[in-house]
């Protein structure tokens, strides 16, 4: 848990940006962290613990992955429908695996394990 932790508290406070909330309640998403994360048209907001979590919207059922499990299958010595049943046996493996992540993830944050202060998070502000 303290390497889990500290990945959280150094990938969380690399860096720091604050944005304005229009009367509409828009905000603009800066170019450089809209390019750094891979955003499109939609984006996921998750509300936990006062704040705001915004990040790309992904497709998770497994398309991110396809040239990879492509390229092992592949290496395998798979090909024609032997290849396309493998992939999606595959493929169709990865969106479970990944809620189970989320999941183990949202059971860490409920715990409170690992919970950071404001400061801890961002540094402070001196």
């Amino acid at each position: 848990m303290r390497v889990l932790q500290s990945v959280i508290r150094t990938e969380t406070a690399k860096e720091r940006k604050i944005i304005s909330v229009s009367v509409k309640r828009q905000i603009t998403i800066p170019q450089k962290y809209y390019e750094a994360l891979g955003f499109d048209n939609e984006a996921e907001c998750i509300m936990r613990e006062g704040g705001l979590f915004i990040r790309p919207l992904r497709d998770t059922n497994g398309g991110e992955f396809s040239e990879q499990i492509l390229s092992d299958l592949i290496s395998q010595g798979y090909e024609g429908q032997k290849l396309l049943k493998k992939f999606k046996e595959y493929s169709s493996a990865i969106r479970p695996a990944i809620q189970d992540i989320l999941d183990e993830t949202e059971s860490f944050i409920q715990s409170g394990e690992g919970r950071l202060t404001i400061d801890e998070l961002f540094g402070s502000e001196e």
